[in-house]
């Protein structure tokens, strides 16, 4: 899922026990039928589901945040959530285990039935009871049972204190369907989405374009700046090619976002001020990519030799050489603008190689010889500099003279594989978070199931310090538990943070508003883009 210059997105402060809809926002309609033009926009994000019970990933949840509501949603430029589809939202009880919303009156879907608080509990056990493999039921899993005293209020009761629970359900996650118009126990596959957001979904070609108008009959916090949005989809390959970027200049699109190659981005930022038309605006990024080690590889599984690759690894020269400066480097798991922030790895491994050091631990573990190990990546899913950038890391570790590295690419479907068997001793990870808190950093990375799959026995972070940082509703509170929770892998090294993305969109010169949809939120706004006179 999913994953800066301009940062939008301030730290997590306020508590989340409670959230008030402001006077006046949400008692009218979004915007009634839009103002100014149609936008055409391009991306090569694959758009994997339209059914929000089945899609996790950021092409599907760009529909999703448009097409429908959610309880709560990410207002622009904040990473606290506020109320959307309902009007006020509490926790009741001190442990962060009893949730309940009040639903806004008079809440439609784009086919005219009324949005009660049966859709949303309709809504919920759907995604949970579906649990498709590729869906974001995993993001539900604190539900124990829903609700419905009325049709405007919904109350959750939940397994185990869960203070992120808003910020899951202010997510793609939390989408509300019309409970007349998809089926309980399976997925609706006609290409077709009855939402209540400010966009409806008039047509969709599967990897080919999709059409949204702007629905009427919206009534929440949204004011759209446009008549409508076409997206285009172009594929990782004819992406990576330029054609998205010789659309744009062309004009047959007005905007590209996510699948700018990193050779295009950086040349519209060196045309900058040069007569160029195309504006390229940056904005923050919580997307992040990480070095995993399987720690029961007879190899990747020695501390020295993880402490080794640490103190080489130079993240400066991938940013620069690979990155071209589209990335940042990373000292941490939890990236920068996240609640509880720290750079454990700068400060135990310093920001530049460090030979002598890595060579120290070497020849105290017994390593004399030259370490053989393969580095596994795939360019498929975590971007075309994911292998360049590992083809650098085992150059990096080469020139010091103490390993013998190698890079493997290998599709897709075949790397995920050998995660799962523990074929790799060191590989790629790629993570576009689902909610803007450090919970999402650390507990799908740590403990059963998580998706690094490294065999890392996590010991204090799963058995104490998640479990209480997840009850704490005042997320501030959770800043010494997390840093700790840094500290701990940086000492113990299951992973070695690599670089924190920048989002990126470029437009024609007389696209406004593309500065309010590149937050840490991940949340592309439709209804904040408008198109001027040229």
């Amino acid at each position: 899922m999913k994953k800066a210059v301009q940062r939008f997105a301030p730290p997590l402060g306020a508590a989340m026990a409670t959230v008030l809809l402001a006077a006046g926002c949400g008692s009218d309609s979004g915007s009634g039928a839009g103002s100014g033009d149609a936008v055409v926009m391009g991306m090569t994000d694959e758009v994997t589901a339209i059914d929000p019970a089945a899609g996790y990933d950021p092409g599907s949840w760009l529909v999703f945040n448009n097409v429908f509501q959610s309880l709560l949603s990410f207002p622009k430029g904040s990473t606290e959530p506020e109320p959307e589809a309902a009007k006020e939202c509490t926790f009741e009880d001190a442990d962060s285990r009893v949730y309940t919303c009040k639903l806004q009156d008079g809440l439609k879907f784009s086919n005219g039935s009324e949005l009660t608080s049966e859709d949303v509990k309709f809504s919920f056990e759907r995604t949970i009871g579906i649990d498709d493999p590729a869906g974001p039921a995993v993001m539900l899993d604190s539900i124990g049972e829903i609700e419905t005293p009325d049709e405007l209020s919904v109350t959750f009761r939940l397994d185990y204190p869960d203070a992120t629970f808003p910020m899951k359900i202010a997510s793609g996650a939390g989408s509300i369907v019309d409970s007349e118009s998809y089926p309980k126990d399976k997925l609706r596959d006609d290409g077709e989405a009855v939402g209540s957001g400010p966009y409806k979904l008039d047509s969709y070609q599967e990897g080919k374009e999709a059409e949204f108008s702007v629905n009427s009959g919206y009534k929440g916090t949204a004011k759209v700046q446009n008549s409508g949005m076409t997206l285009k989809l172009y594929g990782d390959n004819t992406g990576g090619d330029g054609k998205l970027k010789k659309d744009l200049e062309n004009g047959d699109i007005d905007l590209a976002y996510r699948g700018l190659a990193m050779k295009d981005i950086a040349e519209l930022q060196d045309q900058a001020g040069a007569g160029q038309k195309i504006q390229l605006v940056e904005g923050t990024s919580a997307e992040v990519q990480h070095l995993v080690f399987n720690m029961n590889d007879p190899v990747a599984g020695d501390p020295a030799v993880r402490k080794a690759f640490a103190y080489l690894i130079d993240r400066n020269a991938l940013v620069r050489e690979v990155y071209e400066g589209t990335a940042e480097e990373l000292y941490s798991i939890v990236p920068a603008g996240i609640t509880g922030h720290n750079t454990a790895f700068y400060d135990t491994y310093g920001d530049r190689p460090d030979p002598s050091r890595a060579e120290q631990a070497l020849r105290e573990a017994g390593i004399d010889e030259k370490v053989p190990v393969t580095l596994y990546a795939t360019p498929e899913r975590y971007g075309p500099g994911t292998v360049p950038s590992f083809e650098l890391i085992a150059e990096q570790l080469n020139d010091s003279g103490l390993f013998q590295a190698d890079v493997k690419s290998v599709p897709l479907d075949e790397f995920e594989k050998g995660v799962e068997k523990g074929s790799y001793g060191v590989y790629v990870k790629g993570w576009v978070p689902d909610y803007p808190d450090p919970d999402n950093f650390t507990a799908p990375f740590f403990g059963e199931g998580n998706v690094l799959a490294n065999n890392y026995n996590p010991g204090r972070i799963t058995s104490e310090l998640i479990p209480a940082a997840a009850g704490q509703s005042e997320r501030t509170a959770t800043v010494d538990a997390y840093g700790e929770l840094q500290d701990i892998v940086a000492d113990q090294l299951p992973v070695i943070p690599l670089w924190q993305g920048k989002q990126y969109a470029a437009a024609q010169e007389n696209i406004l508003g593309l500065e309010w949809t590149l937050d840490a939120s991940t949340v592309f706004r439709f209804w904040e883009i408008s198109k001027g006179s040229e």
